[in-house]
């Protein structure tokens, strides 16, 4: 089909979906879910799969080949994914509000679908699955466009995915994905005015400033995560190691990864050396990938490491690389995050609770820590299901957007003859 032919078909399919009941979509979410895990289709799956992955071999780097790869075992995540969306309560219908006038009017704010939510995303296919899933439950249409090296599996996925929904009595349009991976399809999806109700990209700064500048229907930015960890003076040295390893390395492929730490220059000649050999020669002998130190001038004077570049404290890794900064003051670290974040996710290590209350209250980020990883920004670990994305953004939604970001409202109104 061709990429208009799919705006058609999808806009066709969203009435279906924001008059079928939670229980017809928990139904084909289920069924969703058990097409994933039929071995005909994860054959397909994985064979698609292998596809990619030899294509892309070469062309990406290792962390996002693992981003890119699908196993059994990660398909059937993806399916108890699905089943735990469709175990979460109807987002459809809510009344957020009531309002009883005096003139006797009953007046409801209520949740209702989007109508059609268009992703465009990279390489990570296991998002087919999550956004298909979440835009069923929230009673929406989706259209997917992911990028070339995931196609042929997010095709494959896709193909289950449909059989799921035509099994339990829904039109299989309601998910579809787009075959065109040029950015004419990407364009046509930012223009596409009457068709989408909602565009969210995922995936690195530049989709997202393309469709942040050229989009002309609603489009949330979703993050980029250039997220910090600061190391205050009073900090569980022990902890912070803990918690900066697990924020850097446990995936760094991620858009909640640490990729810069802010060290107190209280600690700093007593912690670096410490951070250096927890990330060094201590993840080398356990046989784990060793995590590269970018230093600023003072911190390249307690430790070896390779000094910073002017672009550094801006980057966005997705690898085992570390900025590192020295700073006087919880001050100064607000201060950093406020010139280089990206408004993801930011984390402060402290015994102080001064110091952490000015830093939740002063930092301006989607998600602030105190004394734990970044790594948390999650939809699932905030208990919404899957995710949709990030956003980085303030309006209609901000963080780990699940089902009630994927609604917008109306308002009800009863009456009994009244008239103004």
């Amino acid at each position: 089909m061709t990429t208009q032919q799919i705006l058609e078909a999808a806009r066709s399919a969203k009435g279906a979906l924001a008059l079928a009941s939670n229980a017809a979509r928990n139904t084909a979410l289920l069924s969703m879910a058990d097409a994933l895990c039929e071995a005909q289709n994860q054959a397909a799956i994985l064979a698609a799969n292998a596809e990619d992955m030899a294509a892309a071999k070469g062309h990406i780097s290792d962390v996002m080949l693992d981003r890119l790869a699908l196993t059994k075992q990660r398909i059937e995540a993806m399916a108890d994914g699905i089943r735990a969306v469709a175990a979460l309560p109807d987002p459809v219908g809510k009344v957020l509000r009531r309002v009883e006038r005096p003139n006797g009017l009953v007046i409801e704010k209520t949740a209702v679908p989007m109508g059609v939510i268009a992703i465009i995303y990279e390489s990570r296919p296991n998002v087919t699955s999550d956004a298909a899933a979440l835009a069923i439950k929230s009673g929406n249409a989706c259209i997917l466009r992911c990028g070339k090296e995931a196609w042929r599996s997010a095709h494959a996925i896709v193909t289950a995915l449909r059989q799921g929904l035509r099994k339990a009595g829904l039109p299989e349009t309601a998910v579809c994905l787009i075959e065109d991976t040029t950015h004419a399809s990407a364009n046509a999806l930012m223009t596409a005015v009457g068709y989408v109700d909602l565009l969210i990209p995922r995936g690195g700064a530049g989709l997202i400033r393309a469709c942040v500048e050229n989009a002309k229907v609603p489009c949330i930015q979703t993050g980029t995560g250039i997220c910090h960890v600061y190391v205050d003076d009073t900090a569980d040295l022990d902890k912070a190691l803990d918690i900066i390893e697990n924020a850097k390395a446990s995936r760094p492929s991620v858009c909640n990864a640490e990729e810069v730490c802010l060290v107190h220059s209280a600690i700093a000649a007593e912690f670096l050396p410490r951070l250096a050999q927890r990330l060094g020669p201590d993840r080398a002998a356990r046989g784990l990938h060793p995590v590269e130190l970018r230093l600023d001038a003072r911190a390249a004077a307690l430790i070896p490491g390779t000094p910073a570049g002017p672009k550094d404290f801006d980057t966005e890794f997705l690898d085992y690389i570390l900025a590192v900064k020295v700073v006087d003051s919880v001050e100064d670290a607000i201060g950093h995050i406020a010139e280089h974040s990206t408004g993801h996710s930011e984390a402060i290590l402290t015994r102080t609770p001064a110091h952490a209350d000015l830093f939740t209250a002063a930092v301006d980020s989607a998600a602030v820590y105190v004394n734990c990883s970044t790594r948390f920004t999650d939809g699932g670990e905030f208990g919404l299901g899957c995710e949709m994305g990030i956003s980085t953004q303030k309006l209609h939604a901000r963080g780990p957007m699940g089902l009630e970001e994927l609604c917008s409202y109306k308002y009800v109104i009863h009456g009994n003859g009244q008239i103004r």
